[in-house]
């Protein structure tokens, strides 16, 4: 049997990667199963659920005309407990046949600069740097290699299932950066000879499952269900096909196996991911709770629709390098899955981790579109938006608590205690990179601030402070 250990056992990835290898296991290829285990013990109520049915669990799946669906998933054979050592991890990863080590830590968990060289500002990379802790996904994949080489256990494949531009090559960079820092240099020979990162686009929307969601299998199915997960009906997988020791027959359930993932994940990083911010950070200043809510708000909409269409394609489809995607049908049919009511998607799962997100979704298509000499005035709207989302944070008066892996407190305050806040956001290098204080950047979200402002002004619909 072929062992696929997951780290990250969260919603997603047992709506999404799961998901794919149950239906190969379905069409009768029972070769692989997955082990699954967590880094953090910040799930312990849904790994005991796990672990208790056996790594069973129900996924409901919803259409936007709210047909739903239910089906048990049994493709996750083995839920470890959580251990901060990671001892129990460290077994199964050690193993031969452990073939595949993957992963979904979100996208702050990497903890990489714009040169997707490892952030050591962050208390958790300096400590598991150290070695007084195992925390990071480099600090624990440290650990199971190192045991790996030590028992000359064969290659393996790390497989980064992240919302991550270049996500293998990036996760790949930071760990052997990670090794140098510590001064592993006989490990990280190992790890460049023994291991791949195969580059992937991911993509399913998976909201927070609410109590409601278990309260519906049970009626469905009969199953009191402890760990159940729902998501819409789309689900998508393109993987760069670079494995290091044996995969599953993944083309056989759907997923596209390529040469290079370059051009999907582009398009969904840009089209999806970054509309699904902009949405989420404009419904939230005017007081709304749902992604749906705010997509049925024209001017939201909009907004969403002008950055795709005047900025986003044309950068990703220039004259004479066309894009293999029909960006404008991509577009339409992502905004159409995010006006889906039945996922209750909330505006606060999805406007997290914004000092991520615009480096990650935003800042490629502001450098593109002035590198090229264009305008960018639909793309600032984003980091408008942001900046008043944060503005609102830094006063107390955001409606519900922000969840931000990268973010330093002190710094994003800070803005604020500034002569002229707006500047200090757009000097930020974590957030800006090599455009931190650019003029036309600074400009360009000056005047973006003030269409939202006047799009709060007009559009409120909850009374929030000023």
């Amino acid at each position: 049997m072929n062992v696929i250990l997951h780290l990250g056992l969260g919603s997603f990835h047992r709506a999404h990667q799961a998901v794919y290898l149950d239906d190969l296991i379905e069409k009768g290829d029972t070769s692989w199963h997955i082990v699954g285990a967590n880094l953090r013990d910040d799930m312990a109520a849904t790994m005991a659920a796990l672990a208790a049915q056996g790594g069973e669990y129900t996924l409901e799946t919803v259409t936007p005309a709210g047909e739903r669906t239910y089906r048990r998933i049994r493709s996750i054979r083995q839920v470890l407990p959580f251990d901060a050592s990671l001892a129990n991890v460290i077994e199964v990863g050690a193993q031969p046949s452990t073939r595949i080590i993957s992963f979904t830590v979100t996208e702050g968990g990497y903890y990489l600069d714009e040169h997707h060289r490892l952030d050591t500002g962050f208390a958790d990379v300096a400590s598991d740097l150290a070695g007084t802790t195992r925390q990071t996904i480099y600090g624990a994949l440290a650990a199971v290699l190192a045991e790996r080489m030590r028992r000359d256990a064969g290659p393996v494949t790390l497989q980064n299932c992240d919302n991550l531009r270049s996500n293998g090559e990036r996760f790949r960079s930071g760990l052997l950066d990670f090794l140098e820092r510590r001064g592993d240099g006989v490990l990280r020979a190992w790890v460049e000879a023994n291991t791949t990162c195969p580059n992937a686009m991911v993509d399913r929307i998976t909201p927070r499952p609410l109590p409601e969601v278990a309260a519906r299998v049970q009626a469905a199915t009969g199953w009191a269900d402890q760990a159940p997960v729902m998501a819409e009906r789309f689900i998508q997988w393109v993987i760069e096909d670079h494995f290091a020791n044996g995969r599953p027959d993944w083309e056989a359930v759907g997923v596209e196996m390529v040469p290079s993932v370059l051009p999907y994940e582009e398009a969904k990083i840009r089209v999806l991911n970054a509309s699904h911010s902009c949405i989420a950070w404009a419904g939230s200043l005017i007081g709304l709770t749902h992604i749906h809510e705010a997509v049925a708000v024209p001017a939201i909409r909009r907004m969403a629709y002008d950055y795709v269409t005047d900025d986003v394609i044309p950068a990703l489809d220039p004259p004479g390098a066309p894009c293999p995607l029909d960006l404008a049908a991509y577009r339409d049919v992502v905004l159409d899955r995010f006006g889906n009511p039945y996922l209750a998607d909330t505006l606060q799962r999805v406007a997290a981790d914004g000092f991520s997100k615009i480096p990650g979704f935003i800042l490629p298509t502001l450098r593109d579109r002035l590198a090229a000499g264009q305008p960018i005035d639909a793309t600032a709207m984003l980091p408008a938006l942001f900046f008043a989302f944060l503005g609102r944070w830094h006063r107390g008066a955001l409606h519900y608590a922000y969840q931000d892996g990268v973010m330093a407190p002190a710094t994003a305050h800070g803005f604020f205690a500034s002569p002229d806040p707006l500047s200090a956001f757009c000097a930020d290098p974590l957030l800006w990179g090599p455009l931190a204080g650019h003029p036309q950047l600074v400009a360009a979200v000056r005047a973006a601030t003030a269409r939202v402002d006047a799009f709060v002004a007009a559009h409120a619909v909850r009374t929030v402070a000023p």
